[in-house]
């Protein structure tokens, strides 16, 4: 059977479906953009402009930069703000809402999956508060590149087609910085906040609206009936405690484990303070404004399970409490099962063994006693060959070299050679060909990842008028598991001899 190309629309060819924006007025504002004068377009991304079936060169039009600018909407668009309420570092806040994000409009793809087109940076709406309803060019970029990079890392996320910068318009933060905006994309930005409001409120009608809205069109599995919203709290959690070990995996801080930022759909929502762990440290704490260090790395798993008890809260007038208690139970065993698999896949093991989750323990360990970059450790197993397998057609004084480095990466003595022969015991214990290995955990460890300079470089450059490095970075983190010299040139943790970026929630 000959593959059918997908087709490439126009901006004018889009169909919009705008299911949110039929809601009940109770959920949501209608809202138009509030647009940025003097723009520059300074990014855009095909992969996410394929997910709506966006002709490439419709990237470089004018209607769609005035459409990301906030100046234009297309016909069929409903642009609307969302209410939703949260709790905020563990604390109760009350009614939140899109603040500085407009949703302009669901556009159904040629497959018929629905994607919301949202401005975040699009101006004031009615949950703005006292805010202005901007963002910056600094935020900006650190959430289109995350959104994409993320995306190519295979971890579930919201997504980012493009982002604009003001040469003319001002916000104040820290410093008067230049005003910008991102087009992102996810199939809903409905959140576990979504629900608590209207719980918060005794709205149960408002409630079962919204649960049954998002159960139709994202959870059809969960069928039809009473126990449908105890499947769907079930998937929803099952998905929370996959993506937690998506995280955890990956070395993945995202800062600010709101509930307002958890996504119904299990996806990554809302970057803001976020980093990448380069030397590890299980406790780090990516977010400087997180004082008490509530969502440090290593509590991430814990909060995405308090997270869930906020949701089963929302819900309990859907669920028997009972059932919630027990589908809450099944969290931790959800986040382990996920979690070893993924870290035995980083270790090169192709079956499980009942050891395997002590051996990845004890990498962890040697690493945080050297503070050992995350990303290239991980990376590095895939040129260790056993003794075993340095034979006489080997390059052995090479396959030696990479021994010793990787000991010495470890902090060397004996705590990490002895860790050393119990991985070429486990892996002798496969018979697995090098080769084999080595290719399958090129396949799952990354050789680059968003590291807050090389964020923060092209950050630079942007706010100086030159995008061109933005593009080149996208380009790269799109294909983090090569070894193409393009990407290769982003395979550097910070200088040692650099100040640390320091990232808040204002970032």
């Amino acid at each position: 059977m000959t593959a059918v190309a997908p087709p490439e629309l126009t901006l004018e060819d889009l169909t919009f479906t705008n299911a949110f924006a039929r809601l009940p007025e109770t959920f949501r504002e209608e809202r138009a953009p509030s647009g940025l004068g003097n723009t520059r377009l300074v990014a855009v991304s095909p992969a996410a402009a394929a997910l709506i079936d966006l002709a490439p060169g419709e990237l470089r039009r004018d209607e769609f930069l005035q459409i990301v600018s906030g100046r234009a909407i297309l016909r069929a668009m409903q642009p609307v703000a969302a209410m939703y309420g949260g709790h905020q570092f563990g604390v109760w806040a009350g009614q939140l809402g899109d603040g500085r994000a407009i949703t302009l409009g669901e556009v159904t793809n040629h497959r018929g999956e629905p994607w919301e087109l949202q401005l975040k940076g699009a101006g004031q709406t009615m949950f703005s508060r006292f805010a202005d309803g901007r963002a910056v060019v600094r935020s900006t970029i650190r959430e289109f590149l995350a959104s994409e990079a993320m995306d190519a890392l295979g971890i579930p996320t919201t997504r980012a087609l493009a982002m604009v910068a003001s040469d003319a318009d001002v916000v104040i933060r820290e410093s008067v910085e230049h005003a910008a905006i991102v087009l992102r994309l996810a199939p809903s930005f409905v959140r576990f906040g979504s629900f608590e409001i209207f719980a918060a409120r005794g709205d149960d009608a408002a409630v079962r609206t919204l649960a049954d809205f998002v159960i139709d069109r994202f959870y059809s599995e969960c069928g039809a009936g009473a126990e449908r919203y105890e499947r769907f709290f079930q998937t929803v959690m099952e998905r929370t405690a996959r993506l937690m070990a998506d995280w955890q995996c990956a070395g993945f801080m995202h800062g600010v484990m709101n509930t307002d930022n958890f996504s119904i759909l299990g996806l990554t929502l809302d970057y803001g303070p976020y980093g990448f762990m380069e030397g590890y440290e299980p406790g780090h704490i990516c977010n400087h404004t997180d004082e008490a260090g509530r969502y440090a790395y290593d509590r991430q798993p814990a909060i995405g399970l308090w997270n869930c008890y906020a949701l089963a809260n929302a819900l309990a007038k859907l669920i028997d409490p009972k059932r919630l208690e027990a589908i809450l139970e099944t969290y931790v065993p959800a986040f382990r099962a996920a979690y070893v698999g993924r870290m035995r896949a980083k270790l090169g093991l192709a079956e499980a063994e009942e050891g395997d989750d002590d051996l990845a323990a004890g990498l962890r360990s040697a690493m945080a006693a050297a503070h050992a970059d995350w990303t290239q450790t991980f990376r590095a197993l895939a040129d260790l060959r056993t003794p075993a397998e340095a034979d006489a057609d080997d390059a052995v004084t090479l396959a030696e070299a990479h021994r010793e480095a990787f000991v010495l990466g470890l902090g060397g003595g004996e705590a990490a050679r002895a860790w050393l022969l119990r991985y070429d015991e486990r892996l002798a214990s496969e018979r697995r060909p090098y080769a084999e290995r080595a290719a399958a955990l090129r396949a799952v460890n990354p050789r680059i990842v968003l590291r807050n300079h090389l964020a923060q470089e092209a950050i630079a450059a942007a706010e100086a008028g030159d995008d061109a490095p933005v593009t080149r970075l996208l380009a790269a983190l799109r294909r983090p598991y090569d070894d193409d010299p393009a990407v290769a040139a982003y395979d550097r943790p910070a200088p040692r001899d650099r100040p640390e970026i320091v990232v808040s929630c204002s970032s």
